[in-house]
């Protein structure tokens, strides 16, 4: 039978933790001190943080440890392309009751340096403290790389709405699952590790971009995030969405619609922005709409009916 953390102590734990870890050239020190040290030649550090509780965020008995770090690491990163910055490191700190079993931390360790490492960066350090429920907060630091932050607020009229990565995918995969389901196992596999388009946050800053957003809570509430802080109306073309096979299969099993997916479901980290008319957009982008006069965001001309996406403190 597996060791608890309690079993194991705090100490242990840690080191157990950091084994996993591995560096990248930006980090000039790292796990083992009382704080690392991670070089910024740029002069600014992007940073963001976001956090993963048991019950509201992941379950154990859909989503190995691995994968919980792997969602936690991605959820961070994924903000920081938005910004335009390129991911050096992540800091996480953990709370977990006594009786978790310590081989389940080490899993998670293994998915927040794995998904640190496919980005670029690496995990620099955390903490870890006793508590009733399994909870998993990431802190992730960027690089503009000389560049200005792409912020929300940039998005003019006549620019056109785009798209990097996909959207639908891990809200299908949510809904299988609660319906007691493990197939498709593309769609589940999107719920549970989550694929953000990194290099392509960068990529559209060096083409111009005016304003960008991570896709977490849906890409409708997101964009209205856009729309509002650039004072502009954000008009979809549901048709530029195209419904993968897994995903249509699931709704008709499901017995649901697959475009509220598409436009409401988060959990993908796809990035939305807004190019200027005209420009040719970078590779891994496909354009899904416009930005126009106006407030709000309209689907095909009309304004949406029914929630836009996810809100945690209203379900």
């Amino acid at each position: 039978m597996s060791e608890t953390v309690a079993e194991v102590g705090e100490f242990n734990l840690i080191a157990r933790f950091s084994r996993h870890f591995t560096t990248t050239d930006a980090v000039e020190l790292g796990p083992g001190d009382d704080a690392a040290v991670v070089a910024a030649p740029d002069g600014r550090i992007v940073a963001c943080t976001d956090m993963l509780v048991e019950g509201n965020h992941f379950r154990r008995d859909w989503s190995s440890a691995a994968d919980v770090g792997h969602k936690a690491a991605a959820v961070n990163l994924a903000d920081l392309a938005s910004m335009g910055a390129r991911p050096t490191a992540l800091l996480a700190a953990v709370s977990a009751p006594q009786d978790t079993p310590a081989e389940w931390l080490e899993g998670l360790a293994s998915g927040l340096a794995a998904e640190a490492a496919a980005a670029g960066a690496a995990v620099i350090g955390g903490d870890t403290t006793r508590g009733d429920q399994l909870t998993v907060a990431v802190t992730a630091l960027g690089d503009l790389e000389g560049r200005a932050p792409v912020t929300r607020a940039g998005a003019r009229p006549g620019d056109q709405l785009a798209l990097a990565g996909k959207v639908g995918w891990s809200a299908a995969g949510l809904n299988v699952l609660t319906r007691g389901f493990r197939s498709p196992g593309a769609l589940v596999g999107a719920y549970r590790r989550p694929q953000p388009p990194y290099s392509a946050g960068p990529d559209a800053a060096l083409m111009g971009v005016h304003a960008m957003i991570d896709v977490s809570d849906g890409l409708l509430a997101d964009l209205g995030h856009l729309a509002a802080a650039s004072g502009v109306t954000i008009e979809v073309d549901s048709g530029a969405l195209d419904v993968s096979e897994p995903m249509a299969n699931a709704a008709e099993a499901l017995g649901t619609d697959a475009r509220k997916w598409l436009l409401t479901g988060g959990e993908d980290h796809a990035l939305a922005a807004a190019f200027p008319a005209g420009a040719i957009l970078p590779e891994g982008w496909r354009r899904i709409g416009e930005v126009g006069e106006g407030a709000g965001v309209t689907v095909d001309g009309a304004p949406w009916r029914g929630p836009a996406g996810w809100d945690h403190f209203r379900e």
